[in-house]
């Protein structure tokens, strides 16, 4: 099959079904997509790459890979305050595989049409499996979210639970021994992050810094301290923990996980004390739980606390290189 082949059957036809926008004056077929922004918005774009045996393993099914594929990526539009409509895709496949390339475009298909964005348009070439995938939203002008915003006083917030990814995929590796149910449940918090646009939406005049977990709570967490020039100080027991996650690892070992282990993919923000209310409506209304974690104050650096004392062995999260 050719390249123009690959493309007509799976992607032009297969998944553009169901999720075409309006606002896609002209997508897949030409040599660029043309796309119509609403007026007073402003566009956010991000791109993630994934590579095989480095960002996912051989054996995952490849609809859930590209369901993890798009969801990273819609996870840092949601980050921003962003509604997501766009997306581009360029895949680097060692063979032209049909059957795998039917099922990893159905999943692709699902989750556009889930969160109404469409494919449109990307590349394909011959290599090491290589996802690359680019994501536009908009977000009204004005009410982008960014991680350099925070202030001493602020308090930390985290949605959801965090570590249960990593547990995961750990269980995946084979370094993790879980009982059935328990394994479910974090395997597919691994497989199967969910992106929190509502909430990211929710914040909007309400944040005053926010950026998804994909590097762990620690590193993310850092990233915000350097970029708004504060110190965070966290109290450990306050991490918010699933049951799956402790009853397989014990408490202390499960808070250890939710600060180093990455790919949660939940979003980590500042909140000033006088909006803290309007942040439990906002998020309440959007059914999402949250959790204050700590403080935001002056200085720099993280400082971790358990049960009010000083933490000296907290762990950090994940590095790149």
């Amino acid at each position: 099959m050719s390249e123009f082949e690959l493309i007509e059957r799976y992607f032009r036809q297969g998944c553009q079904r169901g999720n075409q926008r309006k606002d896609v004056l002209f997508g897949i077929g030409d040599d660029a997509a043309i796309l119509r922004a609403p007026d007073n918005n402003q566009l956010v774009v991000t791109t993630d790459t994934l590579v095989e045996g480095i960002h996912f393993l051989k054996q995952i099914e490849p609809a859930v890979l590209a369901y993890k594929s798009v969801a990273v990526n819609l996870s840092d539009l949601a980050a921003m305050g962003a509604d997501p409509a766009w997306l581009t895709l360029a895949l680097t496949l060692p063979e032209s595989n049909e059957p795998w390339l039917a099922e990893f475009a159905a999943g692709l298909n699902q989750i556009c049409e889930y969160y109404g964005i469409a494919l449109v348009g990307g590349d394909t070439t011959r290599g090491p499996l290589t996802i690359t995938l680019t994501a536009m939203g908009h977000v009204p002008a004005g009410q982008g979210i960014y991680r350099h915003g925070a202030s001493p006083g602020d308090w930390i917030f985290v949605t959801g639970h965090l570590g249960d990814s990593a547990a995961g995929l750990k269980i995946l590796h084979g370094d993790l021994a879980a009982s059935d149910d328990h394994r479910e449940f974090l395997v597919t918090r691994h497989l199967r992050p969910t992106p929190r646009i509502l909430a990211g939406r929710s914040l909007r005049g309400i944040a005053s810094a926010c950026m998804d977990i994909s590097d762990g709570l620690a590193g993310d967490l850092r990233h915000i301290v350097k970029a708004s020039q504060v110190s965070a100080h966290v109290e450990i027991t306050d991490v918010p923990l699933s049951s799956a996650l402790v009853e397989t690892l014990g408490l202390e070992q499960a808070q250890r996980v939710a600060i180093a282990g990455g790919e949660d993919y939940e979003l980590l923000f500042t909140v000033p004390e006088a909006r803290k209310g309007a942040l439990m409506t906002a998020l309440g209304e959007a059914g999402v739980s949250h959790t204050c974690i700590g403080q935001i104050r002056a200085g720099e650096g993280i400082h971790y606390y358990r049960n009010g004392e000083v933490e000296s062995d907290a762990p950090t999260g994940f590095q790149h290189f």
